[in-house]
């Protein structure tokens, strides 16, 4: 576990990750990853046994954060069912078809996770969705991050990066790698070079942001179709109180097959460098 310890920054103790929200949206479609979604919100679409939601929680969880809030909106049933009956699947149990109870006969070791799964409408931009869990966000900080992209991020430093500043919010950026690959080419028209998926240059959103709560006064009420990326984190980057949380290690978004089957092949090959717990 790469938890951060607690201690004295810049305006007293540090957050502790148990007490502070981390919302992800898992209301999307993943109209561009049909081969593997079609009956399936994207949150839920397997990583190895379980759903990729479930590998992104098992990191928080991994940093000490438990306490969840999942704005749901496309097959919003599918996640509840899933979380309702999460003891069940995790379990060995004996079912006295005839009625009594059911009997639990071992128990994996579960998560001490508190989730709150509200549905906040199938067609609700980002900003639609935070402002309607406003309610739930009852401490200073809050973690916010997509139900469809996995890495080692150190989410706990992220948290505490936020408290030693005087920033609103933090985003992770990264360098993803190309989906080409990259030929330098002399005058002549001669490759000189062929890298195969170079790194990106320059930062990319990598989806994983920390908050002061006080972001939640850039985000409406009255407009659920809005995208908080927009002009709320617009609005915050003009006053110079947005900061980049660099991260060069592994992250990958599971927006197409292609990157569905790589997450699964790193999985089965027990090298997922995600799998800090």
């Amino acid at each position: 576990m790469q938890q951060h310890s607690d201690g004295v920054g810049q305006d007293g103790v540090y957050p502790n990750p148990t007490d502070v929200p981390v919302v992800i949206l898992c209301g999307g479609q993943g109209t561009r990853i049909r081969e593997a979604s079609e009956k399936l919100p994207k949150p839920m679409i397997n990583i190895g046994p379980q759903p990729i939601l479930w590998h992104i929680m098992k990191l928080y969880g991994a940093h000490g954060f438990r306490r969840f809030i999942l704005c749901l909106g496309y097959k919003a049933w599918d996640i509840k069912h899933y979380f309702m009956r999460y003891e069940e699947m995790m379990s060995d149990i004996r079912v006295n078809v005839g009625g009594g109870a059911t009997e639990y006969l071992e128990r994996e070791s579960l998560d001490d996770w508190e989730v709150a799964l509200i549905d906040t409408g199938i067609d609700a931009g980002t900003g639609g969705r935070l402002a309607a869990v406003k309610s739930l966000i009852d401490h200073e900080y809050f973690m916010l991050t997509y139900g469809d992209g996995l890495g080692n991020v150190d989410v706990s430093r992220q948290l505490a990066t936020l408290h030693e500043s005087d920033l609103t919010g933090t985003v992770t950026g990264v360098h993803p790698t190309s989906r080409y690959g990259e030929l330098l080419v002399d005058d002549d028209c001669m490759v000189n070079s062929f890298a195969e998926k170079p790194p990106a240059e320059g930062w990319v959103s990598g989806g994983f942001f920390a908050f002061r709560r006080e972001f939640l006064n850039f985000v409406p009420d009255d407009e659920p179709d809005h995208f908080f990326e927009q002009a709320p984190i617009q609005n915050v980057t003009h006053k110079g109180k947005l900061g980049l949380f660099p991260h060069t290690d592994f992250w990958m978004g599971m927006d197409t097959f292609r990157e569905y089957s790589a997450l699964n092949r790193l999985w089965a090959e027990n090298e997922a460098p995600w799998k800090i717990w």
